[in-house]
């Protein structure tokens, strides 16, 4: 087995040490939780969405005003700012743009390194099944929570300012990251109270989709960190936040491989340091929810960690299998990448580097960017291999043209069963 040592980030107020104190109290803890013992007769906002029939063009709905829950987002989470629920002032953080063709964007962040607990973090698979044991979302504060995020019965988009909760039926919820690397950083958790592992369905991923599509600003993305790509907390989550830049991964060319017949073009991203696959378009977003929740099932199925990112409200999806933390565990990464503590989660791999030193930040530089982000990239032979399966797993559930050097790549893939794309694989990661 694989082994790296690593902390968790602190997302919530209430995120406790395992065996400590938050799981002897959760029989009654009188802290305002999710749990059973706090959330009889409790009430949060709902914001309920209409749920689009097509995905909306680059060009429709320029005259649109500032969606309800873009606003909604900002107020009530400069409301949590106010009452001091962060744990440090993320506005205060120093950011700029390094020059170079990408523009990645640095920020120095020292106070969510220096303010994280020493706590322990385990996981040997991409999946694992949920442990009541650890910290999970329903622990939280009800007072971190934003409101619930649910799809309108009558089509129409409804807020309700004190809407009760139905435990029964298991809410989306929106809550402030306590943690934040941006303005506005949220996690997006659904259906919160079935208690589901990190793991994405083409249920859970709609969601996220609706999310990014009913914001409608293309500076709030949503993003998703697997098990074994620096994801800590088992806990199904989303986590979003605004960047009034564009991220450097979006400034990236890419080269078109194939179309399904529900629109949703899948490119090849180009000229990048992290090699990866760009999903695009469909003619509705459960269309595009169902290819691209194809690749993430195949990725999970077959141990392979990955981030995905979502832009550009929701039309476009990057995917990008990674492997730092494998490789730092087979002692195969620089002391001095190390050293900076860095891990290459998806903001980071988007070009969003959140830097703890600030000699680190002195010294950035796209050079400096692109040499760590390499080391996240799969090989080219493992990529394609990757790719092999993904294209397979896809082609199996949607009429789609594969180019033939995809599916024979495929078939050569599962007959040799490769030890590194195989699920329950001796070749699994061990994050402590």
């Amino acid at each position: 087995m694989l082994s790296i040592k690593r902390v968790p980030t602190v997302v919530s107020n209430y995120q406790k040490e395992e065996g400590g104190e938050a799981t002897r109290r959760a029989g009654g803890c009188g802290r305002n939780c999710l749990k059973s013992c706090c959330i009889q007769d409790a009430k949060l906002p709902l914001y309920a969405f209409k749920k689009a029939n097509k995905v909306v063009g680059k060009d429709e709905g320029k005259e649109a005003p500032v969606a309800f829950l873009d606003s909604l987002i900002l107020g009530e989470w400069e409301d949590r700012m106010q009452r001091g629920l962060f744990r440090y002032d993320v506005t205060a953080c120093e950011t700029k743009v390094i020059p170079g063709e990408y523009g990645f964007i640095a920020q120095l962040n020292e106070g969510r390194h220096l303010k994280k607990r020493p706590t322990e973090f385990r996981v040997d698979k991409v999946l694992q099944p949920f442990d009541e044991n650890k910290f999970n979302f329903t622990k939280v504060g009800q007072e971190e929570v934003l409101f619930q995020f649910e799809a309108s019965d009558d089509g129409e988009i409804q807020f309700l300012p004190n809407a009760p909760i139905d435990v029964e039926d298991s809410p989306n919820l929106v809550a402030i990251n306590v943690s934040p690397i941006e303005y506005g950083h949220v996690l997006l958790i659904p259906h919160i109270f079935e208690c589901l592992p990190q793991r994405i369905d083409r249920d859970s991923f709609l969601i996220a989709l609706h999310m990014a599509a009913e914001a409608g600003n293309p500076y709030f993305r949503l993003g998703y960190n697997s098990l074994g790509a620096f994801a800590t907390i088992n806990h199904l989550h989303f986590q979003a936040y605004y960047l009034a830049v564009p991220f450097p991964i979006e400034k990236a060319p890419t080269k078109k491989i194939t179309k399904s017949n529900g629109g949703v073009k899948i490119s090849e991203l180009l000229k990048y340091p992290v090699r990866g696959l760009v999903f695009e378009g469909g003619d509705t977003l459960e269309d595009l929810a169902d290819t691209v929740s194809d690749a993430f099932i195949c990725l999970q199925d077959n141990n392979i960690p990955y981030n995905v990112l979502i832009s550009d409200c929701g039309r476009q999806i990057f995917l990008l299998p990674q492997c730092y933390a494998e490789k730092q565990a087979l002692g195969e990464v620089s002391a001095e990448l190390l050293d900076t503590q860095v891990n290459p989660a998806v903001w980071e791999i988007s070009g969003h580097m959140v830097l703890k030193r600030k000699k680190d930040y002195d010294e950035a530089s796209e050079a400096n960017a692109w040499r760590l982000l390499a080391e996240v990239s799969l090989s080219e032979e493992r990529f394609r291999e990757v790719n092999a399966l993904i294209f397979s797993a896809i082609s199996a559930s949607h009429k789609v043209d594969i180019e033939p050097q995809f599916l024979h790549e495929a078939n050569a893939v599962s007959s040799t069963s490769h030890p590194a794309l195989v699920a329950g694989s001796q070749e699994c990661l061990v994050l402590q």
